[in-house]
């Protein structure tokens, strides 16, 4: 573990070779799982804010879950979650002509209709944090239906760290995001 500012950082961020290769994987982390994605409660109310926006780009069921028991629940740790449907998809998901999953969030958010993103926690998947008292955890999550983002990873040569270079500036801020560059040259010159 390395530790930048009041973040512990698992050395998996430097050493693993990661990058989505969604043809191959179609999103399956957003179908997947036990429960939906984390989100805060900041992330609670802008999507509910924003939910008027994208609510022609959900899916009849999302729709009639939506209107059921709303955008997210608390799972059994606890968490304040994404509502899934039939216990598997995310309630944002959808498919493209390639079978592809990709987020109605995400996507309005790129097409300029909204100024929200999609939650931090999809955002900077496979890593995921740990809230503790003086220092949040930053570690890699593996899963098998990751595969096909290693082998592309290690084809290319693109570090963990750098493949989520948007998204942990966005969580971290970008001061951050340079002191884990200056980590990760002073690791490869250890090597």
């Amino acid at each position: 573990m390395i530790q930048v500012q009041d973040t512990l950082i698992s050395d998996d961020l430097f050493e693993v070779q990661f990058i989505c290769d969604l043809c191959k994987c179609k999103g399956q982390c957003c179908v997947d799982g036990e429960s939906g994605a984390p989100i805060t409660q900041e992330e609670f109310t802008a999507i509910n804010e924003i939910l008027p926006e994208i609510w022609d780009d959900l899916s009849p069921k999302a729709q009639e879950l939506i209107k059921e028991q709303g955008i997210a629940y608390t799972d059994t740790d606890g968490e304040l979650v994404t509502s899934i449907i039939n216990g598997e998809e995310c309630v944002f998901t959808k498919f493209d002509e390639n079978g592809i999953c990709k987020c109605t969030i995400d996507s309005a958010y790129r097409e300029g209709r909204t100024s929200v993103q999609k939650p931090i926690s999809c955002h900077l998947y496979p890593v995921r944090l740990q809230n503790y008292a003086d220092f949040t955890a930053v570690n890699y999550h593996r899963w098998s239906i990751c595969q096909p983002a290693l082998k592309l990873g290690r084809r290319e040569s693109l570090p963990l760290y750098k493949f989520l270079r948007e998204p942990l500036i966005r969580r971290f801020g970008e001061s951050w995001y340079e002191e884990v560059c200056e980590v990760a040259k002073l690791l490869e010159e250890k090597k």
